[in-house]
């Protein structure tokens, strides 16, 4: 159980990472909203104890990873456009919207294992847990991401 000034902490420290993965799995701003403040309720609510800040870290991504297939399934779900998701997060230069729209452009099975290799820096074998998948299965998703997007991208030099 966290104490009111821990949970802030450990809010404000994790927030962005939870966002950005949901953003990642749910395509829509509001619906990463969503599921960032549903998990932070969640912590907010846990009476588990971390032995670290990684074990922390992990519990959150993987309590993001479900609770963001579980809002994936529900009847009331509205995708949002890229153009108008493009547009609610900031990114200044056009090459990083570039980049931005190829890897959303992607299938969900291929951004989540890029967000978490390159932008948590997570290990393909802490992604298997993660993701509950084989470690030859997340390693095949790194490889046929970064395929499609060398193809969205016009080749190896604008990779």
């Amino acid at each position: 159980m966290f104490t009111e000034e821990e949970f802030e902490a450990a809010a404000r420290r994790h927030m962005d990472g939870i966002f950005r993965l949901a953003l990642n799995y749910m395509g829509s701003f509001s619906e990463a909203e969503d599921v960032t403040q549903n998990v932070l309720i969640r912590l907010y609510r846990t009476k588990k104890s971390f032995e670290s800040p990684e074990h922390l870290r992990y519990w959150l991504v993987r309590v993001t990873i479900n609770e963001s297939k579980r809002m994936l399934l529900s009847p009331w779900r509205r995708a949002e456009s890229l153009e108008l998701l493009e547009d609610s997060v900031s990114l200044p230069e056009e090459k990083n919207r570039e980049l931005f729209r190829a890897v959303m452009s992607l299938p969900e099975k291929y951004r989540a294992p890029l967000y978490l290799y390159y932008y948590e820096g997570y290990s393909t074998k802490e992604m298997a847990g993660l993701l509950k998948l084989p470690g030859s299965t997340v390693r095949t998703r790194l490889r046929r991401g970064r395929e499609q997007l060398k193809e969205s991208l016009g080749g190896a030099e604008n990779v």
